[in-house]
């Protein structure tokens, strides 16, 4: 619902990008109109818009209001017409596009000729191949001519580096080609790593390796050439993107570098979701579009700068300073948390949640903050989830899979509730409302900086399809609370984490270690509240691999890189010659994609979801649009070039089609049947019906479940 929300808030930029479509498909018909005049074929009206005429022109006649035709005609028949031009100029109602009306060619009605000397049908064919492929002509000389003036001014984009690497994805496991010339042993990209080269072109922004993953064939490989600091060689790369279950395109697993500016928060749903995003990292201080200056008196210019600084932490909270928009400077405590494993659950088709555990102990679903919906259930911030629906002490992958499955319904909800001066109170809110989007009015955390209480392993299958680690293994019941490992007393994971850290450090030779945890276990049910618990001791042994895990682990930021905005770098040419070179490759890569893309949804590795249609191109625009007017003439060049392409597919009632049956015409030497052409058209009615209402569904569904 946001993402409509927002749509309808940025009615101005909705404007500029409807203005936008309608020059476009106006320069495409200009394309014909133009080739027309040339072939000396008659030209009836040439209109911008749809619908009744509002305001028209006709040399000989001027400007009138509507149509002239009905006048025209009346004169015609008279032998009036003298000096009165048989083309009418037209604004019409509805400014959505426009159209060109020759004597003798309809689109909905290939059987309406004409005998006359000047008309459509009795032009010569290689004269009517000019004028049918002038109009794709047109929209990609205009597209040239946007992507050169788009890049004399310079076009604000992610630089192509590397920022977040996802665990265990096809960019973590890389081997470089070139590893052991160049001095690198280790797997996989790293942020901070510049793109060279994707397949062999120099990238000029990330998303064109988001587009190189999403476009290459399956099962083949990606080509990267990586400059890293400290590298002297520049590193080769041959990654093997595969299918996201989320997105349902080809990925390797890596996002942009991250700046060091907070988001900004324009609409009303952005402000919610900042408020949200504030009080669930405890930082009351920051406001939105705040750009972090210092970290422990060092300058920051990436939020990797921050992810490093609490690597090398130890635990110890860090001195920020975020810097406001008017030079305000703000100095806030961060308080780093010790790095759990992260392991990705599908929690339903189509959709995969990443959790946090340690070892496999798993903490329990939090209530990180509340919006109204959450509020009126019942919830409050710092809930812990005793019972979600069937389900005692789920996970995070398991109460978010309960709570997708009860949309629509309800869902029973018992939590446990931080109580004012230490200890938990058990809350029963009944049965708790489902949206019918799956969600109950909270953001999800976990319990593991707040609490010691372990989740079974999830039951939610695992993405990677790999097997429970040791802590797993343990068949803790859910709602069993760890108080102590070794003789020292833990009441979080965060404290267990750092313990079993310190521990292992303590026995750098050792290939297995056996540790001791004091286990209370869970109070079984229908006991007397105050019943003294039952505690138990349990063995655990942890295996080389997880020693070595322990030994080297890291301290993470409360303040993700994900929640900063992505960097920008300024694509701009050195000069006009330059622009026009950048001009045209751009214009001829967005061509080689969209027949990619067709390709590709053949072969499955691009799915109809991701299509999108007026809806989408829209609600696109207008989030372009807001980011400056460069912005805009890119996107409308994109258009463009992608009308030219769509326009051009051997499609009946699209101009490809008509060049197939003027192809026919000049190879036989007789044009094709009416009939065919009837039901040719009527095919492609259907065909673009019905994949205007597929792309129009899924824009509509996208816009209001955000």
């Amino acid at each position: 619902m946001s993402s409509l929300i927002s749509f309808f808030t940025s009615l101005p930029d909705l404007v500029l990008v409807i203005i936008g479509f309608t020059l476009i498909i106006v320069v495409h018909e200009l394309g014909h109109f133009l080739a027309a005049r040339w072939a000396g074929v008659r030209v009836l009206a040439f209109a911008v818009g749809f619908g009744p005429s509002l305001v028209s022109f006709r040399k000989g006649l001027g400007i009138r209001r509507g149509s002239s035709e009905d006048e025209y005609l009346r004169l015609a028949e008279r032998g009036e017409d003298s000096g009165i031009s048989p083309t009418e100029y037209r604004f019409n109602a509805l400014p959505f596009g426009g159209y060109v009306k020759m004597l003798g060619q309809d689109d909905a009605n290939p059987a309406a000729t004409s005998d006359a000397p000047d008309s459509f049908q009795n032009c010569v064919v290689w004269k009517r191949m000019v004028i049918i492929s002038a109009g794709v002509v047109m929209n990609v000389i205009l597209a040239a001519a946007l992507f050169i003036v788009v890049f004399m001014i310079g076009l604000k984009v992610t630089p192509p580096m590397v920022g977040l690497v996802a665990p265990n994805s096809p960019a973590a496991m890389a081997v470089p080609v070139n590893g052991d010339s160049a001095g690198v042993s280790e797997p996989g990209l790293r942020a901070g790593d510049r793109i060279l080269a994707i397949n062999g072109e120099a990238p000029g922004k990330f998303e064109d390796l988001i587009t190189a993953t999403a476009m290459a064939r399956r099962g083949s490989s990606v080509s990267l050439e990586i400059d890293r600091p400290g590298v002297q060689t520049p590193l080769r790369f041959e990654v093997v993107p595969r299918v996201d279950e989320g997105t349902r395109l080809q990925m390797i697993g890596v996002g942009p570098a991250m700046s060091a500016r907070l988001p900004e928060a324009r609409t009303p749903a952005a402000r919610r979701q900042w408020e949200t995003f504030r009080e669930a990292i405890g930082v009351p201080e920051l406001e939105p579009g705040m750009t972090l200056v210092r970290i422990e008196g060092r300058e920051v210019t990436t939020a990797h700068d921050l992810s490093q600084s609490a690597a090398k932490s130890d635990g110890r909270p860090m001195r920020a300073v975020f810097r406001a928009a008017d030079g305000r400077e703000v100095e806030t405590r961060l308080t780093p948390t010790p790095a759990m494993q992260t392991t990705a659950f599908r929690v339903e088709e189509g959709a995969n949640w990443a959790i946090d555990h340690l070892l496999g102990l798993t903490p329990v679903l939090r209530v990180a903050a509340t919006n109204e919906r959450g509020e009126a259930a019942g919830l409050q911030r710092g809930d812990v989830f005793a019972m979600l629906g069937w389900m005692e002490w789920p996970s995070m992958a398991d109460g978010v899979a309960a709570i997708r499955a009860a949309r629509g319904k309800s869902i029973r909800a018992v939590v446990m509730r931080p109580r004012t001066g230490g200890g938990w109170d058990e809350v029963d809110l009944g049965e708790v409302p489902v949206s019918r989007e799956g969600q109950v009015g909270f953001t999800p955390r976990d319990s593991a900086g707040v609490a010691s209480w372990i989740a079974g392993w999830p039951t939610a299958p695992r993405s990677d399809g790999g097997s429970a680690p040791s802590g797993a293994m343990l068949n803790l019941l859910p709602g069993s609370r760890i108080v102590g490992v070794e003789g020292q007393p833990v009441t979080s994971l965060y404290e267990l984490a750092a313990a079993l850290g310190t521990f292992a450090a303590s026995s750098p030779a050792a290939e297995e270690a056996r540790v001791e945890l004091l286990v209370e276990l869970p109070r079984p049910a229908g006991a007397a509240t105050g019943t003294e618990p039952l505690v138990e001791r349990v063995a655990w042994t942890l295996h080389t691999d997880e020693l070595r895990w322990l030994r080297g682990r890291e301290w993470r930021s409360p303040i993700s890189e994900a929640d900063f905005v992505p960097a920008e770098g300024l694509l701009q040419a050195a000069g006009p010659l330059a622009a026009v070179g950048m001009g045209l490759r751009e214009t001829h890569s967005v061509m080689l994609t969209t027949y990619l893309t067709f390709a590709r949804l053949f072969q499955g590795t691009v799915k109809v979801t991701h299509l999108k249609g007026p809806v989408g191109i829209a609600h696109v625009g207008t989030l372009l649009a807001g980011r400056g007017i460069v912005w805009l003439l890119f996107f409308m060049a994109l258009i463009s070039v992608n009308l030219a392409v769509i326009n051009f597919l051997p499609i009946p009632i699209a101009d490809g089609g008509h060049m197939v049956f003027l192809i026919w015409e000049q190879a036989t030497g007789r044009p094709v049947s009416p009939m065919v052409q009837n039901v040719a058209a009527l095919a492609g009615l259907a065909l673009l019906a019905s994949v205007f209402v597929i792309v129009t569904f899924n824009d509509l569904r996208n816009l209001f479940t955000g």
